[in-house]
């Protein structure tokens, strides 16, 4: 197959079948590592008659505060409480499943964020309603742990390789997970039966049944409380750079997003005809 016919399917993928740009990308960077990494070829030059497909500009999808408050009130245990980190902490959903015990700071009433999008570590805000019931929590996570290490496990993943620099680490409290899995599994990069955290794929599950007990006829998953956090927060009168900081985005723009659901229209402006 030759560049004729690489450009062909790659324009083909835009004009008649309207995929994205990112499905486009995708495509082209697994034919790039096939011609570099698989058939050698150094260079590939005639990529670049390639039509390409138009980048689309979604809004996000946004819950009222009501909204916010209904589908919480759906959800239950730890499920309840992770949703609630996601909408209280603007956590990304493995950010939230994944934070260690001594990630939490409750005096300073913090979260740090670990390796966060881009491997960015980061501080965000741990909301006062959530102390006892994030203690509560790390009460019922330590009395699993403790049962773990009497059964002679206990250790955790951890990453970078700090298992072989710290071999004690991975049973130590501070790194355990806050949201521990109700039940071990194999962790298949090493082969080592253990205990990992919740499951993305339940709690995305629990939001969505809990949205849909609420009456909210929007789509909602997990991440649109942590849409909804972002505008609550503008909402609230913050400066857009504290919560870019919070959120954890490289760029103001992709914050700046938000600003369309601040109820005064689009664009942030107030309608002429509301002034009549």
């Amino acid at each position: 197959m030759g560049a004729l016919e690489i450009e062909a399917f790659l324009s083909h993928l835009a004009v008649e079948r309207g995929v994205s740009s990112a499905t486009q990308n995708q495509a082209k960077a697994a034919l790039l590592f096939l011609y570099k990494e698989v058939l050698g070829a150094v260079d590939l030059p005639w990529l670049t008659e390639v039509v390409a497909a138009k980048t689309s500009r979604r809004l996000p999808v946004v819950l009222t505060q009501r909204e916010a408050r209904e589908l919480l009130m759906q959800l239950h245990g730890a499920h309840w409480l992770a949703a609630s980190l996601l909408y209280g902490s603007g956590l990304r959903l493995l950010e939230c499943l994944r934070l260690r015990v001594k990630d939490v700071e409750f005096e300073r009433r913090e979260l740090v964020v670990r390796q966060g999008k881009g491997s960015k570590d980061r501080v965000t805000v741990l909301p006062e309603n959530l102390l006892l019931p994030l203690r509560n929590q790390l009460a019922q996570a330590r009395a699993l742990h403790e049962r773990d290490l009497a059964a002679g496990r206990g250790a955790v993943w951890l990453p970078d390789a700090l298992a072989v620099k710290f071999p004690r680490a991975a049973r130590a409290w501070g790194w355990q997970w806050v949201f521990p899995s109700r039940s071990l599994s194999v962790d298949p990069r090493s082969g080592v039966e253990r205990r990992h955290h919740l499951a993305e794929q339940g709690l995305q599950r629990a939001v969505s049944l809990a949205a849909r007990r609420a009456g909210i006829d929007k789509p909602c998953s997990p991440h649109v409380l942590r849409h909804s956090f972002a505008t609550h927060m503008l909402q609230a009168g913050y400066d857009i750079r504290t919560v870019q900081e919070l959120l954890g985005h490289a760029d103001v723009k992709t914050t700046m997003i938000y600003t369309h659901v601040l109820n005064r229209g689009g664009r942030g402006v107030l309608s002429p005809l509301d002034s009549l």
